[in-house]
């Protein structure tokens, strides 16, 4: 498991990395651009170059982009949509560019309208940028399942990965505080269990890429994104320490995204809190013989 955390682009790609490296992460997370802005940066060649040689080392095994938020590949507004689209392209771009282990995407909201007219129309858009890019995987991020928003079944994200045309390129993040929030019981190792033997029926195990570990301020279906550092929030130290220990997530980047313990961006007390957590569950999960 490669236990990382969202760092900050600030300075550029290899002061990201350099982030990365003080927090003793195995993996990194970043955005291509502000996350609330539409307005597309685009890291200058030195920058990159540095940033793909500091990648030869060993410390940092792994970067994923996290797409805009602002994107809604729901949308039937054509300004919107064009918006969105660009913005998706542009990330997936800067992917293969940094040789990223994906782009991880908000699936949108159906702003009101039908789920059986919404769906498609991600589908459509999702099919275009993987068109426009090379090699980055897309990687669908299930929701916390409030208002509109899509994802927050596996059965959804399994329909938009078909409507896509079930691109090989195309994969899931999962998120901790967002599964919990929507409904998802894992605040145990067998509960856990039972949550992925779903995930591998549904959507498949190869489509799993990324992980992004959040505790959650708020309780079980509660429908709201509200993240806590790990071990601190209504997951518990249990649910974290299982989360972090699941075999089947054993070669997955897990990403904490914060705020952590220090109510600003993830630090190195959280990464070393992961870390201990997830000693935990090991050491738990070799007691009962699994």
């Amino acid at each position: 498991m490669l236990i990382g955390a969202h760092v900050s682009t600030a300075g550029g790609l290899a002061q990201a990395h350099e982030r990365g490296v003080e927090r003793g992460c195995d993996a990194i997370q970043v955005f291509n651009q502000s996350p609330r802005q539409w307005r597309p940066t685009r890291w200058k060649p030195d920058d990159v170059a540095e940033f793909l040689e500091l990648m030869k080392g060993e410390a940092i095994k792994s970067v994923t982009i996290h797409a805009v938020y602002l994107i809604n590949p729901a949308t039937k507004d054509r300004e919107m949509r064009r918006k969105s689209a660009d913005s998706l392209i542009h990330a997936l771009r800067m992917g293969d560019e940094i040789r990223a282990d994906g782009v991880v995407l908000h699936p949108g909201s159906t702003v009101g309208e039908p789920h059986d007219e919404a769906l498609p129309r991600v589908g459509e858009m999702l099919r275009h940028a993987l068109s426009e890019s090379d090699s980055c995987r897309l990687l669908l991020e299930d929701t916390a399942g409030a208002g509109n928003t899509l994802g927050r079944s596996f059965e959804e994200l399994r329909e938009l990965i078909d409507l896509a045309g079930g691109d090989k390129r195309i994969g899931v993040c999962l998120d901790s505080c967002h599964m919990l929030a929507s409904g998802f019981d894992i605040r145990s190792a067998d509960k856990l269990a039972g949550v992925v033997d779903d995930c591998a029926k549904v959507v498949g195990m190869r489509r799993l890429r990324c992980l992004h570990l959040n505790d959650s301020q708020t309780p079980l279906g509660s429908n709201r994104d509200r993240h806590a550092p790990p071990g601190d929030g209504e997951l518990g130290p249990r649910g974290c320490a299982a989360f972090l220990s699941e075999p089947r997530f054993e070669k997955l980047p897990v990403l904490f995204e914060g705020p952590g313990v220090e109510g600003k961006a993830p630090a190195k007390a959280d990464i070393d809190k992961m870390r201990k957590l997830r000693a935990n569950g090991m050491r738990a999960r070799k007691r009962r013989g699994g």
